[in-house]
């Protein structure tokens, strides 16, 4: 049977021919945060004419940008004047607390975009085959990760906080794995006065996260552990250990090693709390969590996006009791609570 047939609908070039052109969407919100476009018609700047001299661009280049960036759903045009959609007014204005306009240092840099230029050959042995050896020790890249997604990870952090210690008033010990900027880690801290904090990462990236911590008045109550976390020794004792973004690195048998360190570093009772792209069981919904196994492709030798029920096997096989998965709205991801 013909596809038409099939769908109802006759084949059109529209999906291939958006698709092959996609990098035109992703280099037009890099210009219109590098030009701070959008933070221009939060201003007040409406006509590609005001919001031209706002950016100090050409009037052309600027009606362009902005006609091409409402046909990619991030400003609305009425008439002649432009505005920001709700997305972008919340992540993409300069004044806007939750803005993430830096992330692009690090998501479009090239130790990441680089390496899809290999992709047919990662598809082929099952594992990057681009130039970035995104896991060797010390990779000046994960600085760039710590410094520019911070942002990002700033609402998640807050939203685990209160999702595993509500009420903050207890004395509690958290192991912060893979720390990077230290953020989710500092969230218990600045949450509950009685907190302590120890993060495991490379010396040059936690050089971030003690700047943070210093920043949030924590500096005394956060503490480091430098060095790779599958040689460091964590210690033990600990009330709530994290695995935020760091599982998907690394296929299951690399993984479990990790998880048995971390349930013999938790006091009785303790708990892992694992932020992680969960995707649904037919690995394609929902979009953004089930897509992440393709940056892991790119990326890793043998990362991917795991399901609940691999991460589920994984934890018992590293001796957890039992495990559970909440959403994290509004975010894209999942937390995994494992009790040990």
């Amino acid at each position: 049977m013909a596809p038409e047939a099939q769908t109802g609908k006759q084949p059109t070039p529209a999906l291939l021919f958006d698709t092959l052109n996609a990098y035109q969407r992703t280099q037009a919100v890099k210009a219109g945060i590098e030009l701070e476009l959008f933070t221009a018609i939060a201003e007040g700047n409406r006509s590609a004419r005001a919001i031209a001299e706002r950016c100090d661009a050409s009037e052309r280049g600027t009606r362009i940008l902005c006609d091409f960036l409402t046909i990619s759903g991030f400003l609305t045009k009425e008439g002649s004047n432009y505005a920001l959609t709700p997305d972008a007014a919340m992540f993409l204005d300069k004044h806007s607390p939750a803005y993430l306009g830096t992330v692009t240092e690090f998501i479009l840099s090239p130790h990441l975009v680089d390496n899809f230029d290999y992709l047919t050959e990662a598809v082929k042995q099952g594992g990057s085959a681009g130039k970035t050896e995104s896991l060797a020790p010390d990779h000046p890249m994960w600085v760039k990760f710590a410094q520019a997604m911070a942002p990002m990870m700033a609402m998640p952090a807050q939203l685990i906080a209160q999702l595993i210690d509500p009420t903050g008033d207890k004395k509690i010990r958290v192991l912060d794995i893979a720390a990077g900027h230290g953020l989710y880690g500092l969230a218990f801290a600045k949450k509950n006065p009685q907190a302590e904090v120890t993060a495991v990462d490379w010396p040059n990236v936690l050089e971030v996260a003690k700047e943070n911590a210093q920043a949030a008045g924590v500096a005394d109550r956060f503490h480091i552990r430098p060095g790779s976390a599958f040689d460091v020794d964590y210690g033990t004792g600990y009330d709530i250990v994290l695995l935020t973004n760091f599982l998907h690195h690394f296929d299951k048998p690399t993984c479990e090693p990790v998880l048995k360190k971390v349930y013999a570093s938790l006091a009785d009772g303790g708990r892992a709390v694992t932020l992680e792209f969960v995707p649904n069981e037919d690995r394609v919904t929902p979009p953004q969590a089930a897509a992440f196994s393709m940056m892991m492709l790119g990326m890793t030798p043998s990362g991917d996006a795991y399901t609940f029920a691999e991460l589920d096997e994984m934890f018992r096989n590293a001796g957890f009791a039992r495990n559970e998965m909440q959403d994290l709205p509004p975010t894209i991801q999942r937390v995994v609570i494992s009790y040990k």
